[in-house]
C-alpha cells in the first residue's frame, strides 16, 4: 500500500519539479508529446516514466481538489452503483464517469471525484473500493 505525505518542494530533488512541469506542459497541449516536454524541462523520458505516477501537486488554497481512479469492474448487475455508494458515503461528489461496454464480463471505469471533502486519504479510499468483491482494480490516477 502506497503512502503520501505533503512535503515542502524545497527540500526534494529538483527533478520532482520539473516532472510536475512536464505533466502541466502536457495537460495544457504547449506539449504535444512526452519527449518534447521532457525536453522542454531538462530531464529524461525515463525520469518522467520513473515519476509521474508518484508526484502530484498541492495547493492549500484550493477550495476544490479533484482525484481521478481507474476502475476495472466485474460485468456485475449494481456494480458501478455500489461503487458509487461508498464513495458518497465518504463524502466525495462524482464529477464524471466514463465507462467502456463491458468486454468479457469486464469494464473499465474512470471516475473523476471531487475530493475536497473526503474523511479519510485518498489512498484509503482507493484501498475500499479496490476491497470490493466486485471490483477487481482500483488505481488513483491522479490528484490534484
Amino acid at each position: 500500500m502506497s503512502k503520501y505525505y505533503v512535503v515542502s518542494g524545497d527540500i526534494l530533488p529538483d527533478v520532482l519539479e520539473q516532472v510536475m512541469q512536464a505533466r502541466i506542459l502536457l495537460q495544457s497541449g504547449k506539449a504535444k508529446r512526452i519527449s518534447e516536454a521532457v525536453k522542454m524541462v531538462g530531464i529524461s523520458r525515463g525520469t518522467y516514466y520513473k515519476y509521474k505516477d508518484a508526484v502530484f501537486s498541492f495547493n492549500a488554497e484550493q477550495s476544490n481538489r479533484k482525484a481521478i481512479i481507474s476502475l476495472i469492474l466485474r460485468n456485475e448487475k449494481g456494480t458501478l452503483s455500489k461503487v458509487l455508494s461508498l464513495v458518497s458515503v465518504k463524502q466525495v461528489n462524482v464529477l464524471a464517469i466514463n465507462q467502456t461496454i463491458p468486454i468479457n464480463g469486464i469494464a473499465n471505469v474512470a471516475l473523476t471525484l471531487d475530493i475536497s471533502d473526503l474523511e479519510i486519504s485518498i489512498q484509503s479510499l482507493v484501498s475500499l473500493i479496490e476491497a470490493m468483491p466486485m471490483v477487481e482494480k482500483a488505481d488513483l490516477v491522479a490528484v490534484e
